[in-house]
């Protein structure tokens, strides 16, 4: 919605409305007409939302339930957007959603689904907030409709769980670095027990290997994923004899702080130094320069969590292979080649 409302010149809520068909909101025909045009432009199927709609007025029974928990709701963004895949998902579908966080208290939880389970629901999700393996408690295993895991997965294998592709997604960023030329790349890690951590290094650490350039440990520098963190890790780095042309931030916060240590040290960005976020969250279009970064298909897991209900069957005593969706680069203006070095 963000970027249709950039190329038709409104708000995000103006794209909501018309894309979403919102009742008792009073649009021009000329609005509307530049919205729609804008989504298609930008290669969104705008004819095929506005038709949802006609689908639920044709439809108006409710076909059933799914229940969705998640451990933590209100601290994160992600959550919210894997909700909302999984609603537009279930909503083409004439299903509807029951949200519920449960903190993952031994208490709560179990209460919680059966609360969920006591109101009908003919499926549930289960998600974590942290990309993690976990024991699926007995009060999971034991439900009698079908349960997928998302942003989670089990050594086991028993249910079909979804996750990001967080070594690729790694190894892209810094290979489209390398691409346009640098060769000593900082990196700003988050918490290193975190699997999100330890995978985007590993993929920072790969594409490094395959384009030949040595792993230097004094350019990685850990952090906690937030915008404080980022600015001392980035005087950190600018602080080394020989300072890097390109950072690779691990998510999108810590590149705020970086930008903020950048600009304060007289550094221009993209010309001095090439900055790369992860995550794509809203803030990352509204810095100066935007930045360039990776998308966490959360909404895109939200989906494809929903699409799976369809080829379950309870009792299935299937292994499932636990699937990784691609996290796609979106490329903006933080990225440049590196500037020529003074003699």
């Amino acid at each position: 919605m963000t970027d249709v409302a950039r190329e038709a010149g409104c708000s995000q809520a103006t794209v909501s409305f018309v894309l979403n068909r919102s009742p008792g909101i009073k649009l021009s025909a000329e609005t509307r007409e530049r919205v729609i045009e804008a989504a298609r432009k930008l290669g969104y199927s705008a004819p095929v939302l506005a038709h949802v709609n006609q689908q639920r007025m044709a439809y108006p029974t409710i076909d059933g339930k799914v229940g969705f928990v998640v451990d933590q709701l209100a601290t994160s963004p992600e959550a919210v957007v894997a909700i909302e895949g999984a609603r537009q998902a279930s909503w083409n579908a004439r299903n509807i959603v029951l949200v519920a966080q449960t903190l993952n208290d031994p208490v709560m939880e179990p209460r919680t689904i059966a609360a969920l389970v006591e109101q009908g629901i003919s499926a549930l999700v289960y998600m974590a907030i942290f990309t993690r393996e976990i024991q699926a408690p007995d009060y999971l295993r034991d439900l009698d409709i079908p349960v997928i895991l998302l942003n989670c997965y089990t050594s086991d294998h028993t249910f079909p769980a979804v996750v990001p592709s967080e070594i690729a997604g790694g190894q892209r960023a810094t290979r489209y670095l390398i691409e346009h030329g640098h060769r000593r790349i900082g990196t700003i890690t988050g918490e290193p027990w975190m699997e999100a951590t330890q995978d985007r290094l590993k993929g920072y650490r790969r594409a490094l290997a395959t384009a030949d350039i040595p792993f230097d440990p004094d350019l990685v520098i850990e952090g906690d994923w937030s915008a404080s963190a980022g600015y001392e890790a980035t005087r950190r780095l600018l602080a080394l004899d020989e300072r890097p042309t390109a950072i690779f931030c691990q998510n999108d916060r810590t590149a705020i702080g970086c930008y903020e240590a950048l600009k304060e040290a007289g550094l221009d960005i993209p010309r001095d130094i090439s900055v790369v976020g992860y995550d794509d969250e809203e803030i990352s279009q509204h810095l100066h320069p935007q930045l360039t970064t990776s998308i966490l298909p959360h909404r895109a897991m939200g989906h494809w969590a929903i699409e799976q209900l369809e080829l379950l069957e309870h009792g299935d005593t299937r292994r499932y292979p636990i699937t990784k969706l691609e996290c796609p680069l979106i490329e903006r203006s933080s990225v440049a080649p590196p500037r020529a070095r003074e003699s």
